[in-house]
């Protein structure tokens, strides 16, 4: 397959997989995406901007959903909820941590929906360029906004796609209404 005959493929979406931590959009394409002739490439700045939080506008955004980026791989879904709800209990009412099927390892990123734009605000704050406490990390928190937002949208999301059909509870979002 030539890539140069794909026009539609000259800009393609971004995949945030980081692999430099001096580089930070360096960004990782499995062999399936490259095979198509799709090239990485650093975020636009319009692009980046979508998604960078403003405490000082947070409550007046409303936005609830968040992307939780640079999680430890040692983190289950269990221990990074453990770790959320030290804080932030019953302020959030949708997570889902994915986790590499091949290594049983989570991809180093999660989902998280707050019930209000307050808690989005102490989330952030709590967090939002912090160290993770577990397994000795040097990795530091990032919290942006996702893509999808609403406990409404990434329920449906998550309902349509194959991760629903897994039989591992672990691999699954969790939903805490």
């Amino acid at each position: 397959m030539n890539p140069e005959s794909h026009d539609h493929l000259k800009h393609p979406p971004s995949i945030f997989l980081r692999t430099k931590k001096e580089d930070p959009y360096n960004l990782l394409l499995p062999p399936s995406v490259t095979s198509l002739g799709i090239k990485s490439r650093p975020p636009t700045s319009q692009e980046a901007a979508l998604f960078r939080i403003s405490p000082e506008r947070i409550l007046s955004d409303k936005r609830t959903s968040l992307m939780i980026k640079n999680i430890p791989n040692k983190y289950t879904q269990r221990t990074l909820k453990e770790t959320l709800e030290e804080s932030h209990r019953q302020a959030f009412d949708f997570l889902y941590l994915p986790i590499d099927f091949k290594n049983g390892c989570n991809v180093g990123y999660a989902f998280i929906n707050m019930r209000n734009a307050e808690a989005v605000l102490t989330f952030y704050r709590k967090y939002n360029g912090q160290r993770w406490s577990m397994f000795n990390s040097e990795k530091v928190c990032e919290i942006t906004y996702a893509r999808l937002q609403g406990f409404k949208a990434m329920h449906r999301h998550f309902q349509t796609s194959t991760i629903k059909k897994l039989e591992d509870a672990k691999m699954k979002p969790v939903i805490i209404r």
